[in-house]
């Protein structure tokens, strides 16, 4: 199935698309390659904030800031999911969950990648407009948009034996 199918599906069923994806088997390489996909795509998405602001602050170029945010997003991000998809299943376990850290980690990478939309409105937004009321909402839409997955799915992914 498609990825951008799969992204509308986390929306409608997320405990079904995660169920799905868990039931394919333990695939990291797939894990991974979902998890790189949302960073890479949140990375777009800081483009037209980053432009605006180096054009409104001409003192720290263009380049320094994208290479900053590729450094940020595209390396460091991936270990903080490891790291927040391990924790994620440690809390879960200690009140009662029975699934993997495989399917934690799934869960939280499958939720990254389906907000990944929204955040590249938001950026374009911010492009845009700069800060202001707009991105600040679509940010706190976003932020209650990716809970709402990534709760779902960990819900999901610990019922898992």
């Amino acid at each position: 199935m498609a990825v951008t199918l799969d992204i509308l599906r986390a929306w409608r069923d997320p405990k079904g698309l995660i169920r799905d994806k868990l039931g394919a088997g333990r695939r990291e390489d797939r894990a991974l390659a979902v998890a790189m996909g949302a960073c890479f795509l949140i990375f777009v998405a800081q483009w037209p904030k980053l432009s605006r602001d180096a054009f409104l602050q001409p003192e720290v170029p263009l380049e320094a800031r994208l290479g900053a945010s590729l450094l940020g997003i595209l390396f460091l991000l991936p270990l903080m999911l490891y790291a927040l998809g391990l924790l994620s299943h440690l809390v879960a376990k200690a009140i009662g969950g029975k699934g993997s850290n495989f399917g934690a980690r799934l869960a939280l990478f499958w939720a990254m990648l389906a907000v990944a939309p929204l955040m590249l409105f938001q950026g374009l937004l911010a492009g845009f407009l700069g800060q202001g009321v707009q991105v600040t909402t679509v940010g706190v839409i976003v932020g209650v948009g990716f809970l709402y997955l990534w709760l779902n799915m960990l819900v999901e992914a610990e019922r898992e034996c």
